[in-house]
């Protein structure tokens, strides 16, 4: 890519806070930058004078990705775990760290919380450390947005009576015995794998813990845990757009579709021992979530427990609706389950004499199963393709999880 079709692409990003990286022309990542705008900041490196170093770097560059991120303190956080990962030639900084803050988690019954400031972290094994990072007010603001959505202790001595933090629920107040060490090291656990950007699997594992709970009618730690998830997913889900075309050009090549699958609608049902049972529907549009068009569907016609006729029912009305209302299709159906979920959604979209592709995911492994393999196939770990399934498929869960709570909330406590 030349510098003309360089500053063509820089100036089709959004104006929005992101992470941007760029390669040389062998495809390896030579740079990652954070931005509080992608637009302008990578656009600044290809319109106008640069120092004999920056200069050095740009007339390497022969490719960019970006990835859109909710806020300049999240940019933040992933600007540090991409550098660590890749270690880029041209980020000497932060190579060297020795002079940036990192985020410590020390190593007790009730681990504390902190911005640790000394040159590089001790390698004694006593703490976990994240970072380092390059802007320590940025570092502060993302420390309060991990304090908001999980909330942790940050006293360097434990209180004998509840603080501020406590009483603004930002602090689950282990210091008054409002938590318990396991509770609180799964707290823990949350903040590590939200500071190491791993918000796909933090999403399952909060989608699972709040199915718990609500089981266990547990609402007040449901709720909670509903509303980390929403909180997460709006963090996931800003970055859906990155290289949204190229997924979805990766996606239609996989798969062997005839054209591109701009729309992606998916499916997923949610019930505990048959009761409230619920049924999702999400939309995606160029890869990203099309909240406008997102479905929810109590489930009317099933009483036992029947996961395939639930799932007919849901895809059945879904789609006799947009038929009768000659509304668009989408290009492509994703369901949440294996072969047999995905011959039940089939056979209702046969009956209403529609020809949509779909194709469904199973938890376990992971299999991808369509309706012209009779074996499921497995994408490679880590592929853009499985990456936007997963995405698409987790999406659709949190959604099912979230309605199907919120019923059988209203059913016991009546609101």
């Amino acid at each position: 890519m030349d510098l003309t079709a360089l500053k063509k692409v820089a100036s089709l990003l959004p104006e929005s806070p992101g992470v941007y990286s760029f390669k040389d022309s062998a495809g390896k990542i030579i740079y990652i930058g954070k931005a509080n705008s992608l637009k302008k900041r990578v656009g600044s490196y290809f319109n106008r004078a640069l120092d004999t170093k920056t200069q050095a770097m740009v007339d390497k560059i022969a490719d960019l990705e970006y990835i859109p991120v909710s806020s300049e303190a999240q940019a933040l956080i992933q600007e540090a775990v991409l550098i660590k990962g890749k270690q880029p030639q041209y980020n000497i900084d932060l190579k060297d760290d020795k002079s940036f803050p990192w985020i410590k988690i020390s190593a007790e019954d009730f681990p504390v919380v902190s911005i640790y400031r000394k040159k590089g972290p001790r390698q004694d094994g006593s703490a976990s450390y994240f970072g380092p990072y390059t802007d320590v007010k940025l570092l502060r603001q993302a420390i309060k947005l991990i304090r908001k959505i999980f909330g942790f202790r940050s006293c360097r001595a434990m209180p004998k009576s509840p603080c501020l933090y406590w009483r603004l629920k930002l602090c689950p107040g282990p210091c008054a015995g409002k938590i318990t060490s396991l509770q609180y090291c799964r707290i823990i656990r949350r903040i590590k794998l939200f500071l190491e950007s791993r918000y796909a699997e933090l999403i399952r594992d909060l989608s699972i813990q709040m199915l718990e709970a609500s089981g266990e009618k547990n609402f007040e730690e449901a709720a909670m845990l509903r509303d980390q998830l929403n909180a997460l997913s709006s963090i996931a889900n800003a970055q859906a757009g990155k290289n949204s075309v190229d997924e979805l050009e990766d996606l239609q090549k996989t798969l062997f579709l005839k054209k591109l699958p701009l729309r992606v609608e998916a499916f997923d049902i949610s019930n505990i021992s048959g009761k409230e049972a619920t049924g999702s529907m999400v939309s995606f549009y160029q890869g990203a979530p099309d909240k406008n068009n997102y479905r929810r569907f109590r489930i009317k016609t099933v009483s036992a427990i029947d996961d395939y006729a639930m799932l007919k029912e849901v895809v059945r009305r879904r789609y006799s609706r947009l038929t009768r209302e000659g509304s668009g299709l989408p290009d492509l159906v994703l369901i949440d389950g294996g072969r047999g979920h995905l011959l039940a959604a089939a056979e209702e979209i046969k009956k209403l004499n529609l020809s949509l592709l779909i194709i469904s995911i199973a938890k376990d492994r992971e299999n991808i199963y369509c309706l012209n393999k009779r074996s499921p196939f497995r994408l490679k770990e880590g592929s853009a393709v499985l990456n936007l399934i997963r995405r698409i498929r987790d999406e659709a869960h949190r959604f099912a999880l979230s309605y199907h709570h919120l019923l059988r909330r209203k059913k016991i406590i009546g609101k």
